[in-house]
């Protein structure tokens, strides 16, 4: 394998190993044929300039002369070839240096560009920007995500203060549907922590995951049954299509993210029907959350899975949604080795989850 990766690079037209290989090729030739040709031309105009004399057995000044006529044109082209092979190695390194030190100096716009340079500097070259577009892209979505979460949290926490501070004052009475209000408030927030948790694990890569053997649609089942009341408050209609289907996954996990879906269908949809279908193909087990409310437009659905992303801010910011939901639904997905998207359709919303069986 290693062989064969070497081979690879040497033959590449344009890597240092060949432009290598070619510059202490050229030096050499030049360097045989100064020589070679040197000699034979000077004796040559030996004999021309002097037909009658008998060349002197031991070295000659002009011997010598010639000697270092032609060691110094040898030089002079091994200098050049060197000369400009140096240059094609320190271009992209100096490209490289200038870029990662304004990125270490904040600048996460901070580029290395070198152009006709070897193979494996360009490549080099191309990593690195790589790596400095993930970087700024993390940057200004740790930026984003610490504001988006200050925000987030500010709102319950106001309003938990206000509430208690009403209670302390005896603004409000102490009644069971005021204590029941600020539960539901400590609910949201430890929702989104919650949530901000497992983004963070994955994000880190350490989303551990226990793994267990069950049966995903009698999971799925015990779910909606649990959420029936609440769906019934928002007049929603949910039909199941269940394929009994045994699964080695996280079954909290798996919960979260299917409680995510309908939960955001009860949110965004109400009064509208829901179907959730559980089937299994290949080895792969798929969970879908369908229903018939207003839908995602093709932009929205680009952008769904992004954090503290909402399609209307304002009005799902007034019916409790975080944002986070859907990153969470991708987070759980992919930590199981699956997949989640969003069907391209305009009328109403569909999200599959699939994650492999075994």
């Amino acid at each position: 394998m290693a062989w064969g990766i070497g081979l690879a690079t040497l033959a590449s037209s344009n890597s240092l190993n060949r432009q290598i290989i070619w510059s202490t090729t050229i030096v050499a030739f030049v360097s045989l044929s100064v020589m070679f040709f040197g000699w034979l031309t000077y004796f040559y105009i030996w004999d021309w300039l002097y037909p009658n004399e008998i060349a002197p057995e031991g070295w000659a000044p002009t011997d010598f002369l010639v000697l270092g006529i032609n060691v110094a044109i040898g030089q002079a082209v091994g200098a050049f070839v060197g000369w400009r092979l140096a240059q094609r190695l320190v271009k992209p390194l100096v490209a490289v240096t200038q870029a990662a030190r304004a990125i270490a100096e904040g600048d996460f716009g901070g580029r290395a560009t070198s152009e006709g340079s070897f193979g494996e500097a360009d490549r080099m070259i191309t990593d690195f920007n790589r790596m400095a577009e993930e970087l700024q892209r993390a940057e200004a979505e740790l930026k984003y995500s610490n504001s988006a979460i200050a925000h987030e949290l500010r709102t319950p926490l106001t309003v938990l203060r206000g509430r208690i501070q009403g209670l302390a004052d005896g603004v409000y009475d102490p009644t069971r549907d005021t204590f029941l209000g600020l539960i539901k408030h400590v609910d949201s927030l430890t929702r989104i922590v919650e949530d901000l948790r497992t983004l963070s694990l994955m994000t880190a890569g350490r989303m551990e995951l226990h793994v267990s053997s069950f049966d995903l649609a009698e999971e799925i089942a015990d779910l909606v049954t649990s959420m029936k009341p609440a769906m019934a408050g928002q007049n929603m209609d949910v039909s199941l299509q269940l394929e009994n289907l045994n699964v080695n996954a996280d079954r909290s996990r798996l919960r979260q993210a299917v409680l995510a879906l309908i939960d955001n269908a009860t949110r965004y949809a109400p009064g509208a029907k829901v179907s959730i279908i559980v089937s299994g193909s290949s080895g792969w087990a798929t969970v879908t959350v369908s229903d018939k409310g207003p839908g995602m437009s093709a932009d929205e659905r680009g952008k769904a899975f992004e954090r503290f992303w909402r399609a209307d801010d304002a009005r799902t910011r007034a019916r409790g949604g975080s944002g986070l939901g859907l990153s969470v639904v991708k987070a759980i997905a992919e930590a199981h080795g699956g997949t989640a998207a969003i069907g391209d359709s305009d009328v109403g919303t569909t999200i599959t989850i699939t994650i492999p069986q075994g």
